[in-house]
Parts: structure tokens; C-alpha cells; sequence
């Protein structure tokens, strides 16, 4: 039951929006609580750098370029953590996109399942999302805008859903 209500959530911060945005830093969070999170280093042709998604993110470019690990690696890890795993994200499109990038560059392909957190979510529970994601941030107080304390307040806001508006179509 419990394993049910939390899945796999993960998020992609990006070094902006568009065609030549590419990701900053992934994390993840699994059903059992474990959390995942680390900088990308970007690649030589990932130059493009938006000033108003780093006012968002609070991640400046030394900052990856300084500490973030080799996409190699981080697609390494990623697969080695979430291999055969179904794993959800808030902003698909944008995500799905930014994962490839990073796949691509370090010339793999993912071993696990990237779905549209939406489909798991009755019409109720979508419409109440945006309120209860609202509820349990201001619960949790002041974090880091990051890719695994987002990934967290997702898991946590389906968890809540689920037990405010019932389980759903699943």
C-alpha cells in the first residue's frame, strides 16, 4: 500500500528553456524515501545560459561547471539506480527533452521509464494540485529550490492527494 503511494518522482533543473537548454542538475526521489541529487557539467556545445532560469534555480554556471559531475556519469548513475523503474516528472516535455540531451551526450540510452506525472492523477486530484503542492511547501518551510527537494514535494503532494481524494483510476 504504501509502496503504491509513492512513486518514483524525479526533476531536471535546466540551464534555461528551448531547443538549446540542456540540464544543470537531476534528482530523484524513490518510493522508499531515498533521494538522489547531482550537478551536470555541461557539455562543450552546452553554451546557451538564460539569466532568468538561474534566478529560478539559484544555480550559477561556475557552480556546475566547478562541481557538476560528466553527463557520462550522472547517466550512469541514473541507470544504475532507477534501472526498470517507471519514474514521474511534473514538467515531462521539458524533462524528457533535457534527459536526452544528457543520454545523448553521454552516449547511452535510459534503462528506466520517464512518464507524465499527470497520468497518475484522477481529474479531482489534478484539479486540487497546484492547492495542495501549495499546502504541503508552506508545511515544509524554506528549502533549497533544488532537483531532489523538488522531486520530494512532488512525491509528497501525490501522497496527500491520494489520501484526500482517494486513490484514483490506478
Amino acid at each position: 500500500m504504501h509502496h503504491a503511494l509513492a512513486p518514483a518522482v524525479l526533476d531536471v533543473e535546466a540551464s534555461g528553456f528551448g531547443r538549446n537548454s540542456y540540464p544543470i542538475e537531476v534528482g530523484f526521489v524513490l518510493p522508499d524515501g531515498h533521494a538522489y541529487c547531482t550537478l551536470v557539467r555541461p557539455e562543450a556545445h552546452w553554451t546557451h545560459w538564460d539569466a532568468q532560469a538561474e534566478t529560478l534555480h539559484h544555480i550559477p554556471r561556475a557552480l556546475i561547471l566547478a562541481r557538476g559531475l560528466p553527463a557520462k556519469e550522472v547517466a550512469r548513475q541514473l541507470n544504475q539506480q532507477l534501472a526498470g523503474q517507471t519514474v514521474y516528472s511534473d514538467g515531462w516535455a521539458n524533462d524528457y527533452s533535457w534527459l536526452g540531451a544528457l543520454f545523448d551526450a553521454a552516449d547511452m540510452a535510459p534503462r528506466f521509464k520517464l512518464e507524465n506525472l499527470r497520468a497518475l492523477l484522477n481529474d479531482a486530484q489534478a484539479d486540487q494540485w497546484h492547492t495542495v503542492k501549495a499546502q504541503v511547501s508552506s508545511e515544509r518551510g524554506t528549502q533549497r529550490h533544488r532537483a531532489s527537494s523538488d522531486a520530494r514535494l512532488l512525491q509528497l503532494t501525490l501522497q496527500r492527494l491520494r489520501s484526500l481524494c482517494g486513490a484514483g483510476s490506478q
